[in-house]
């Protein structure tokens, strides 16, 4: 039962993937390519190098959270920076390049210079990392090539078309992270990867309040991107994990949040037999289909 995979964009929510490719390799299912986005795209690359699934999870778990965000040199017009995630990758993916990857992989961000899509699949995976999760504002932009490069779930939350090409006759799962519009946020504030005490004193000031709306409606306009998305480019599945009161930069359990990706898992599996059942891959076939 061969699959593709497109992982949405979503911060510390992110996790819920890893809950995910747990259930489809208890399943039976096997991916023949991943395409992710910002969070997606770690997730993805890591599985892609060929990490057991059991070490995967592992690997998320031994990360000190609170210790990720620290500030590099080159860190500009950012409220945080990446110093600890980019130790993180070093010590995991270390100097693989795509061409090392197990299962063809894809990231995905955004040159702010040509305002363009750029779809990262070659070269060094930890530097196409760091610019798919290098999200404005937060993070600063990964230079390279001349371009400045930032979270690509500003244009495609959910990479659904990018996975398809990298596997055009399997069916598309799409993990989606963003609840869907209409639905209210349970998110109370814009959440600091700080001590409580020192979180409570900073979101009562006017900056942290007004970060907090501007966060907000960076939600709604993401929610309305994604099912924009997805209406056009029709996966064949969509999981959903139910992870909307995880805020971006949160501190979570990570088997936790683990397992509610394998929960929506679960509740999407008889979808997911009835589009690899091999009526449906022989009509494909049949179809050509690629897009």
């Amino acid at each position: 039962m061969d699959i593709s995979l497109a992982l949405g964009a979503g911060g510390a929510k992110g996790v819920a993937h890893i809950g995910v490719l747990r259930q489809l390799e208890k399943h039976g299912f096997r991916v023949r390519a991943i395409a992710g986005t910002s969070f997606g795209g770690v997730v993805g690359s890591i599985y892609a190098a060929g990490y057991p699934m059991d070490e995967l999870e592992e690997i998320f778990a031994s990360v000190d959270q609170r210790h990720l965000y620290g500030l590099r040199p080159q860190d500009t017009a950012s409220l945080y920076g990446l110093a600890g995630i980019e130790q993180w990758l070093i010590e995991t993916l270390g100097d693989r390049t795509f061409a090392d990857l197990k299962i063809p992989f894809a990231a995905v961000a955004v040159d702010l210079n040509s305002s363009r899509e750029v779809i990262l699949c070659e070269g060094c995976v930890r530097d196409a990392i760091l610019s798919t999760i290098a999200l404005p504002a937060i993070f600063s932009p990964f230079r390279a090539d001349g371009m400045e490069l930032v979270d690509g779930g500003i244009f495609d939350p959910v990479p659904v078309s990018i996975a398809r090409s990298l596997a055009p006759h399997v069916p598309v799962v799409a993990v989606v992270l963003a609840n869907p519009v209409g639905e209210p946020t349970r998110l109370p504030y814009f959440k600091l990867p700080l001590p409580e005490p020192i979180v409570q004193q900073l979101t009562r000031l006017r900056i942290t309040q007004a970060l907090s709306v501007g966060m907000r409606s960076l939600d709604v306009s993401d929610r309305l991107l994604t099912d924009l998305r997805l209406k056009i480019e029709k996966p064949d599945v969509i999981i959903r994990p139910d992870v909307a009161d995880v805020g971006l930069l949160d501190v979570v359990d990570i088997r936790e949040v683990t397992k509610r990706g394998e929960v929506a898992c679960e509740a999407a599996l008889l979808e997911l037999k009835r589009v690899t059942a091999w009526p449906n891959r022989l009509r494909r076939r049949l179809r050509g289909d690629s897009i």
